[in-house]
């Protein structure tokens, strides 16, 4: 698939819903996508989610691909904003967590509750940094932490206010569902 014509020609197919043209478009494409992510990240584990979101929106957006355009270099553009956003959802993250305070105890707390809160903290910590999918995680903290409107998380992030109220109800779906599970 060296011939440009023949990219072309499957990128038209690729907007036609071809599967097949598009599993050989990303068989091209995603090992210069997923080299250049990991060169700039360092991170194997984020190179590799952002490869898979990058050729995602690109199948969701097909119909708007444009066959005299390098279907490589479109991968490219996408992943590259994709790792800035992910960038500065990870810089929010890190002020979110310098600014949530460790539980402090009073003199007259119970030590078994100040113990269950403790836990309860952790595990609310660990099913948001580790159990909630990105999206999930950025607009959760901006919503319950950072106490931002659903308006303003959607402009924030380029994104529907009803995404920003489902994503919030998926979160709070698995944090309920995680918490159920430890009792």
């Amino acid at each position: 698939m060296d011939d440009p014509g023949d990219e072309r020609v499957l990128i038209e197919s690729v907007k036609n819903s071809d599967v097949e043209s598009f599993r050989l478009l990303f068989q091209k494409s995603q090992p210069i996508v997923f080299r250049r992510l990991l060169f700039q990240t360092g991170d194997a584990d984020l190179s590799h989610d952002l490869v898979q979101e990058t050729f995602l929106r690109i199948w969701e957006r097909r119909s708007s691909l444009k066959p005299h355009l390098s279907f490589t270099a479109y991968a490219l553009t996408i992943s590259r904003n994709l790792l800035r956003d992910a960038l500065r959802t990870r810089r929010t993250h890190a002020r979110i967590e310098k600014t949530i305070p460790p539980p402090a105890l009073s003199e007259n707390d119970n030590p078994a509750e100040a113990l269950n809160l403790s836990r309860l903290q952790e595990q609310l910590t660990f099913v948001i940094n580790e159990k909630l999918p990105e999206k999930c995680r950025t607009v959760l903290l901006l919503s319950r932490f950072e106490r931002l409107s659903n308006r303003e998380i959607a402009e924030m992030l380029g994104i529907s206010v009803r995404t920003v109220e489902n994503q919030i109800n998926h979160a709070l779906k698995i944090l309920r569902k995680y918490l159920r599970e430890q009792r």
